[in-house]
């Protein structure tokens, strides 16, 4: 189960920091709209976690809700790190 949560995890990851870094050349260098994917990641995975805790066992593809949940604040928090270092870089001095 664990490596599941890994695999889940380590795709998400992918995912958010490639939408984020795409949002983040598109738009104005005032927006936020880059941290996006991130904040829906982090959303629902505490969403996934609070359904862990309600529902009875619920298996998707090899993982728990509850590891659903935490792959997604796995990935919206390197997300999150990766999307703000690179929006850093970008804004002019």
């Amino acid at each position: 189960m664990i490596e599941s949560v890994f695999t889940i995890g380590g795709v998400l990851i992918v995912i958010s920091i490639i939408l984020g870094l795409i949002i983040l050349k598109a738009t104005p260098k005032s927006a936020y709209l880059a941290y996006a994917p991130g904040a829906i990641l982090f959303a629902g995975g505490l969403v996934l976690l609070l359904l862990a805790s309600i529902m009875e066992k619920t298996v998707i593809m090899g993982a728990g809700l509850g590891g659903w949940g935490m792959a997604c604040l796995f990935a919206a928090a390197f997300g999150f790190i990766v999307t703000s270092t690179a929006d850093a870089f970008a804004q002019e001095a």
